[in-house]
């Protein structure tokens, strides 16, 4: 069979090779207290899928599986090693910063509210955004009132803060 019609990286790995490892972020591993408690609660899982998976059949399937949650144990061990915890209560609220709620209104005066998170917390769908996205870049350090450019390839769009808060 051709190696075109076969998934390479699985091909790799029943060859021996472990899965290629998740790339960790270069930027620093800034997390609010709920992104550190869901890394300890995802090494938990991982761990308990694993004890699971290792003391079952000895096939293909379980061996794949194995291998893709120690990489992804690896992933999650490292970004908890790396966290840095940011309590929001310890912020300036006067001032859009790390684990900030921001209430924003665009050019149409449509509202939209935005939560300024790490990177493993972040989820579009939510409205959970990573601290180096662009829009959160272009909301941290401005205040009530301010009006910010967000640069998107889509267009950019004018945004007025209307109100920031910080979760207890």
């Amino acid at each position: 069979m051709s190696r075109a019609f076969v998934n390479e990286e699985r091909f790799e790995q029943a060859g021996g090779e472990e899965l290629v490892d998740r790339p960790i972020s270069e930027h620093p591993n800034y997390v609010t207290p709920t992104g550190a408690l869901e890394l300890q609660t995802q090494e938990a899982t991982l761990v308990a899928e694993l004890n699971k998976l290792k003391d079952a059949h000895d096939d293909t399937f379980s061996k794949d599986k194995v291998a893709e949650i120690e990489r992804d144990l690896r992933y999650v061990r490292a970004r908890l090693d790396s966290v840095i915890l940011v309590d929001p209560k310890t912020q300036n609220h006067e001032t859009v910063l790390f684990g900030a709620t921001v209430e924003v209104e665009d050019e149409e005066g449509n509202r939209h509210a935005f939560h300024i998170v790490g990177e493993d917390e972040a989820d579009a769908t939510i409205n959970k955004v990573s601290w180096v996205s662009p829009l959160a870049k272009s909301l941290i350090g401005h205040k009530v009132g301010d009006t910010v450019n967000w640069q998107r390839p889509a267009g950019n769009v004018n945004l007025e803060i209307l109100d920031i808060h910080y979760e207890s």
